[in-house]
């Protein structure tokens, strides 16, 4: 029997990755290949959604080199979310940049409608905000000033799709138009009651019909490709979902309760809240999480901007230490904080305050502060802020947080984790899986061959690096969390 192996597209903001599983999950190999910014205007960002495809194609092609493609392969995708294409079904080509998720040009059209009160109508169908970040203003922006772009619409001719609706039809030879629920979940046009398009919303933002592609579960096949010849015979592309959900997917948080959380610049937290929608907190938005063996589950999601971010700032601009890494030594060569609070609003405040005209600040400093007690604020903030977003996550969907499972470079850093354990007084289960997105991917293709047929078939698999359990007493917690509360509260008086 002929050894199967799994091509991941993990298709991101800055780059295109390709990468090789095995069906045990292993990683093999990995190429990636950088694309182009473009910033046409203040505030604009766009992709140029052909390179985006060119290099799929080179980086799939660099990843088999050595490779024996006879063998059994299939094809798995995870992509940069909201990022949108609109091109010319009959040429194949895009009729303009495709607007990255990055780009504010929708903004104007976005303030129109939640002026004229649309708001709250738009978050319960689709579970979002009415925000550029999200797909349908850039699509409206682009069919209202590219010149020809509705007459073209309203004929039928043109599509519109996320980057791996764009890649499944390029890949597929225009035969296939379709995404996943988790990816049309991102674009303010998909009715997650209903998993299906929405007229009323379409209709919204002046977008014909004709244009959406076919929305399907991740775990379908969606078509066959040679991969412009790079194969004999096609291989299935099987597999599909966005990178915040493959996240989730890859971490296993197959359960309502379970919840991720990725610390980088700034940290993304997703808790998979069951089966069932929930209208999320203020500020915050319900997505599909993932959708596989006949079951969807939906998901809250939130974004902090100031959590590693912070420690660089210390680095780059105060130089109290010399690099990150340097941080834990120096933060746990005192016993506490020293009465220290440090609240990172470089950005402003987000969930659950929702202040952005505050400034950050550090609270508590007397004579006798030290750099370590700056530092080991630092990151007790970080620790905060991720305890801000799930405790309202939780306590709006009613459900306890089972375990939070944790990625990115900073929970190598042992004191934090221990903390965050502390502070949300459940297990930190710490992944030692790099490539997070792109193993959620590989579990949907597993799906959808029929390889697993249960969620714990899958969970087996999952090798943790560290479980990081609770020690501190609720009291002391408790007390700590109501001094990081105050802090805060003084910020915005």
């Amino acid at each position: 029997m002929k050894t199967h192996k799994i091509i991941t597209i993990d298709q991101s903001t800055s780059a295109t990755k390709a990468m090789l599983f095995t069906e045990e999950c292993q990683l093999l190999h990995r190429v990636n290949i950088d694309h182009h910014q473009y910033y046409p205007q203040n505030g604009w960002v766009e992709h140029d959604a052909e390179e985006i495809y060119d290099n799929t194609v080179k980086a799939i092609q660099f990843l088999l080199e050595k490779e024996d493609k006879r063998a059994s392969y299939s094809l798995a995708i995870t992509n940069q979310r909201e990022t949108v294409v609109v091109w010319n079904r009959k040429t194949g080509k895009p009729v303009s940049r495709a607007v990255v998720w990055q780009c504010q040009r929708g903004v104007d059209i976005c303030n129109e409608l939640k002026t004229s009160g649309y708001a709250a109508w738009v978050q319960e169908k689709s579970g979002l905000l009415i925000d550029p970040y999200f797909s349908a203003s850039g699509v409206k922006w682009i069919l209202d000033h590219i010149e020809g772009a509705r007459e073209l619409a309203q004929q039928g001719d043109l599509l519109l799709g996320t980057i791996d609706s764009w890649l499944i039809w390029k890949l597929t030879g225009g035969k296939v138009h379709a995404t996943d629920y988790t990816n049309a979940s991102r674009t303010l046009l998909f009715n997650i009651h209903t998993l299906n398009w929405d007229q009323e919303l379409l209709s919204l933002f002046t977008i014909p019909q004709s244009m959406v592609p076919m929305a399907l579960p991740c775990d379908s096949i969606f078509g066959e490709t040679t991969i412009e010849g790079l194969f004999e015979h096609p291989i299935q592309i099987a597999g599909v979902l966005g990178d915040s959900h493959g996240a989730l997917t890859g971490q296993m948080c197959f359960e309502s309760g379970m919840g991720k959380a990725t610390y980088g610049t700034g940290s993304s937290v997703m808790v998979n809240i069951g089966e069932k929608v929930a209208t999320p907190p203020k500020g915050l938005v319900t997505s599909v999480g993932f959708a596989a063996l006949g079951k969807v589950f939906y998901a809250f999601e939130g974004n902090i901007h100031c959590t590693g971010a912070t420690i660089k700032w210390l680095v780059d601009n105060l130089k109290l230490i010399d690099s990150p890494k340097d941080a834990e030594a120096i933060a746990t060569s005192v016993n506490d904080n020293g009465g220290i609070y440090f609240v990172p609003a470089f950005a402003g405040l987000g969930a659950p305050w929702w202040n952005p005209d505050v400034k950050a600040a550090i609270f508590g400093m007397t004579l006798g502060t030290q750099r370590a007690h700056i530092l080991r604020a630092a990151l007790e903030s970080i620790v905060y802020q991720i305890k801000d977003l799930t405790d309202m996550m939780t306590k709006t969907a009613g459900i306890e947080l089972k375990e939070l499972r944790v990625d990115g470079g900073p929970t190598k850093n042992q004191f934090l984790m221990q903390f965050q354990a502390d502070m949300l007084q459940t297990t930190i289960n710490r992944s030692a899986v790099e490539e997070a997105s792109a193993l959620g991917a590989v579990i949907m293709n597993g799906f959808a061959r029929k390889v697993w047929s249960s969620f714990q078939q899958v969970s087996s698999l999952r090798k943790t690096d560290h479980l990081i359990s609770p020690q501190m007493a609720d009291d002391k917690v408790e007390a700590l969390y109501r001094l990081w509360h105050n802090a805060v509260i003084q910020l915005t008086k």
